[in-house]
């Protein structure tokens, strides 16, 4: 790997660089991605864009998917016209364009998917929305739409795809989850509870197709520096537009990329991306549960006496 040097860098830049090296070195110990076809929704901008980033460098024949089938298109461009990795072939991705939260979409698009290659090594559910608002003042429409993107249209995509892993048995379904599956914070009810659905949904699953041989990996990340509190939808279903300070100071898309890809080398079943606080809440919430549910009442006194100073 080549890394270009630049004076006084920052910290985070020096973080970043450090965390590539450190994951692209223990990547080496897992299985090879190379030729491997692996699916990635949500893969037109965020997080996504940067799993197929990683994962194409790594010699993956990538099918993105998305709902804007220019976006993709031009993703595809920035991969192919990329610097190539050295010591690895890498190939043109295909596209297959629907929306996720269309269950009705979701058959025919997992057909489309199929097409491509004839079958699915990997598949990246990481298609999602975000949510913010007090649930007095949420319509259930809302509740319903956040839950169609985050869980329904991943176990949709999720149901369609594993039959032909099974009867391979070959294959491996990963699914981008967040902190607050397994921690519920105020104001952010129908993300949490979509995560949390998510989070038990993708666990039985483990337990279920294991005798089939398919791993089942769930990453659970805390904040990542992307556009997700900006297009987060609030309780009347509009956007949210704002980029909140805890997303702004959050993870890098492509450390977690990074993350991801050696996840899915090593086959890990469950990985929780977060500094200590989000992972020490997540202990919590089970060994201490009064004192968290203190904390979170806390918190969200806090959060609406922001709110009303701001409007």
């Amino acid at each position: 790997m080549c890394f270009r040097y630049r004076a006084q860098p920052s910290m985070a830049e020096k973080q970043s660089a450090f965390t590539e090296l450190k994951l692209s070195q223990r990547f080496r110990s897992g299985t090879s991605l190379q030729d491997a076809v692996v699916v990635i929704t949500g893969a037109s901008s965020g997080l996504g864009k940067e799993c197929a980033q990683v994962f194409h460098s790594a010699g993956a024949r990538l099918v993105l998917c998305g709902r804007d089938g220019s976006r993709l298109e031009q993703v595809i461009e920035e991969l192919v016209s990329g610097p190539q990795t050295q010591g690895k072939q890498t190939h043109t991705p295909k596209k297959v364009v629907f929306d996720l939260a269309d269950t009705n979409a979701v058959h025919k698009a997992a057909l489309d998917i199929l097409a491509c290659y004839g079958h699915v090594d990997v598949l990246i559910n990481n298609a999602g929305i975000s949510y913010r608002g007090n649930i007095l003042d949420t319509h259930l429409s809302v509740q319903r739409s956040v839950m169609e993107t985050n869980y329904f249209g991943p176990v949709a995509l999720t149901q369609a795809l594993l039959p032909s892993m099974v009867q391979r048995r070959s294959g491996h379904i990963v699914v981008i989850s967040s902190v607050q599956g397994k921690v519920a914070i105020p104001y952010r009810s129908a993300y949490t509870a979509s995560k949390h659905a998510t989070q038990a949904y993708f666990d039985c699953l483990r337990a279920e197709i294991d005798q089939h041989r398919i791993p089942v990996t769930v990453i659970s990340p805390g904040y990542i520096k992307t556009n997700i509190s900006i297009n987060a939808v609030t309780g009347d279903g509009s956007k949210h537009g704002v980029l909140d300070k805890t997303t702004a100071s959050g993870w890098e898309p492509r450390d977690v990329a990074l993350a991801v890809l050696r996840a899915v080398s090593l086959k890990s079943k469950d990985v929780v991306l977060a500094g200590p606080v989000p992972t020490l809440a997540v202990y919590l919430r089970t060994l201490w549960p009064a004192l968290f549910f203190k904390i979170m009442s806390s918190r969200a006194r806090k959060e609406q006496k922001n709110t009303h100073k701001n409007e």
